[in-house]
Parts: C-alpha cells; structure tokens; sequence
C-alpha cells in the first residue's frame, strides 16, 4: 500500500483525540478561565459546604446542547456535562438537590429555517402544565437553602440569522427570576448566552451573577468548581455591557464628545453609563494595583516605553487579576477614542502575594488611519495613559510621542 498523504485525517482518532482526558481537562479549565464574575454581594459565593440543600432551577440547567453552544461542530453532545450533572457530582449525596425546569424558552415568530429540517419540533405545553412548572420551581426554591438558576438564550440564539429584538431573558426566565427572589432565599445566577442581555434588575436585586457565556463540554463541572470555590474567577468582560437594548452599540471606545465626562445626562430615563464596563470582572480574592511609574515620558514614532506598576492580593485567597492598560492621544489630525486598551496581562497571586507587573508600550500601536491624511501613522502629540483592572482605570499618567 502506498504511503498515507500527510494530510490524510483518521475520523476515528480524530473524535477520540477530542474526548482524551487531556483534552476534556483543558475544556475543563478554559471554562473556568472565561466565566466572569459579575456581582458577588456579600460574599454569597462560593457557596459554604455547610449547606443542606440547593435548588438548581432554570430552562438551561439540565440543557447540553445549551451547555456547548452554537457552532459545536466537532463536540458530542451527549458527552456534555450540564451545570446540574456537575453539581450532583461536586456536591454529592451528603447535599440534596431540588431541580426543576420552571420554564421553556420557545420561539415566537417563524423561523427561516423550518422548512430546511425534518425533526420533529417540540409539542407545547399547555397554560396550565407551564403554571405547574413554574410553582415546582418555587416550590424547589422554598425548601433549599440555596437556589441556583440557570438562565439565558438557547445556543440557537447565536450564530448566522440569530438577531434578537430585546436583551431581556427570553420567555419567562425574568418573571421566574423575580419569584425566587421574593421567597428571601439566598440566588445565584449563572447565565449562558452568547450576547450580554438586559440584567439590570437583576443586578440590583440577585446577590451573586456569574457569566458563563456557551461553557462547553465540561462546563457544568466548570460552574460546579467556581460556584463551590474549586476555581475562583477571573475572567473579564469582552465586551461593553448595556443596561438595555436602548444603549445599543455601546462600547467603552468612544470618542470624545462636547460633554466628554458627562454620563449620566444623555438619556431621559436612565444612566448612560454601561451596567459593567468592558474589562470588568470580580475575584473571590481582592487586589491592590498602585505605584504606576514610567521608564521615560516621551518615545519616538518607531519606540517603545515601559510601564510598571505594582498588584497585591490583599485576600487570603490565591487568585487571578488581569492588569490593563489605556491610553488616549489628545490631539491628532481626527478625534480619537477616549479610551483604547493597548496592553494586558493576567497573573496569579498568592494569598497576601506582591508583585510588579511590566508592559511594553510600543509607539507603533498608537498609530491610526486617519481621515485626513487617509495613511496609517504614528502621529506626535500627548497621551493620557491609564492602567488598572477595567476600562474605567484610574492609576494615570502622561506621556509624548515626538515629531
């Protein structure tokens, strides 16, 4: 037999290979890494293994496609670990668990799309068989000492031909949500979804928020180790978060404006600040960044500076932070955004651990295309440079691009 090309792909090593311990370790702790730790009011999470019960309650709970997201072309399915299989694994039998669905999340109006597949769509319930599932929901709420709801968008919500109108919870899950609020139990939610969505109640009134985004093939294990303190958060947002879709597109990279500090004044009826800034992310641990110094304040087009700046885990937890830096140029041949992050970095700190953090600034990625010159150039002048956790850092310091 000749030789096999290089190129030739074994199918079935191929689908063993993505199912290897190795590699579901790795989709283990890459859903960790992402997930972001949105509100954490006190100190709810991780959850104390002193607890007797938990509610695991939501449409996408118990999901796996829901748990590996859109565009799994390679991923199997039925291997997927849901966030309640990795919470009966995690917690055990010594902890009882009280699931329930409470709600389906359907489709309103037609879909492009349904003439093209021939399985067979789901039979809807009746009024009266949604009502009974939503109190079992509560019913589960009341009699755990935790509750754990699991919402956000189908993993069909994602991907080509996937434009929702709203950023609101679709179907039920809001009403849902703000029942188990009102029963005064302690509520977690874990939200998977491809898109940041209108939490704006529940980010004043839930005490702990963790976004999974689409965690994959071990994400329920992933959510189970973060929730019991097995991982602590560190992710930060990509993203800009809105407090609805009325401040859609928002984004941190704004130009300046004839009010440029001015955010709370654009809308009649709420803050023009976003929800979470982009960057933005909590830890089980806290930090301390200060001590930002410059190795020089001006550079050449072709140069480069660096920035130093010192972070301190001031917890007795070891965790992640990300340090970001900004910068803005002040004056140019076009107006340039506010904010531009040039530069991060994430490390991990001991409990009370120091360290000095370095980032390498080159003048090269100040350049820009501008409309003027219709060139992409380094042009000279003065920049506002900030560095810290979010977008909204606040440790500043100044420096000049010469001619």
């Amino acid at each position: 037999m000749a030789n096999k090309p290089s190129w030739l792909v074994v199918v079935d090593r191929v689908k063993a290979e993505l199912n290897s311990p190795a590699q579901r370790e790795a989709a283990r702790v890459a859903a960790q890494r992402t997930a972001v730790l949105l509100r954490n009011e006190g100190g709810l999470l991780p959850l104390k293994r002193s607890i007797a019960s938990v509610a695991v309650v939501g449409p996408l709970a118990d999901s796996k496609p829901d748990t590996m997201g859109s565009w799994s072309i390679a991923g199997n399915i039925a291997e997927t670990v849901t966030v309640l299989e990795g919470l009966r694994k995690k917690l055990g039998p010594a902890i009882a668990i009280n699931y329930a669905k409470g709600v389906e999340i359907e489709r309103t109006g037609p879909s492009i799309f349904d003439d093209q597949f021939t399985s067979p769509k789901p039979v809807l319930k009746t009024q009266a068989e949604r009502d009974a599932e939503f109190q079992h929901a509560l019913d589960a709420v009341k009699k755990s000492d935790v509750a754990i709801l699991v919402m956000g968008e189908t993993q069909d919500m994602s991907g080509e031909r996937a434009s929702r109108s709203t950023l609101t919870l679709p179907g039920r899950q809001e009403e849902l949500l703000e029942a188990t609020v009102a029963t005064g139990k302690p509520i977690v939610l874990v939200l998977l979804n491809g898109r940041p969505l209108n939490i704006t109640w529940a980010s004043q009134h839930v005490p702990a928020i963790l976004e999974a985004w689409y965690p994959g093939t071990e994400g329920g294990d992933a959510v189970a180790d973060l929730l019991m303190g097995d991982a602590n958060p560190g992710g930060k947002l990509p993203v800009t978060w809105p407090r609805s879709v009325g401040q859609v597109p928002i984004y941190y990279a704004q130009n300046l404006t004839q009010i440029p500090d001015d955010l709370t004044g654009r809308y009649w009826d709420a803050s023009s600040a976003p929800l979470y800034p982009f960057g933005y992310g909590l830890s089980y641990s806290s930090f301390k960044i200060g001590g930002l110094k410059l190795d020089s304040t001006s550079m050449r087009p072709d140069g480069s500076l660096t920035v130093a700046i010192g972070v301190e885990n001031t917890s007795g937890i070891a965790g992640d932070e990300v340090v970001q830096l900004y910068t803005h140029q002040r004056s140019g041949s076009a107006s340039r955004p506010r904010r531009e992050l040039k530069g991060f970095t994430r490390l991990h700190l001991g409990a009370g651990e120091k360290q000095m953090v370095s980032l390498t600034l080159q003048a090269k990625d100040l350049g820009f295309s501008s409309p003027q010159t219709h060139q992409w150039s380094v042009e000279p002048g003065v920049f506002d440079l900030w560095v810290g956790d979010d977008s909204t850092a606040a440790e500043h310091a100044t420096f000049s691009v010469s001619p």
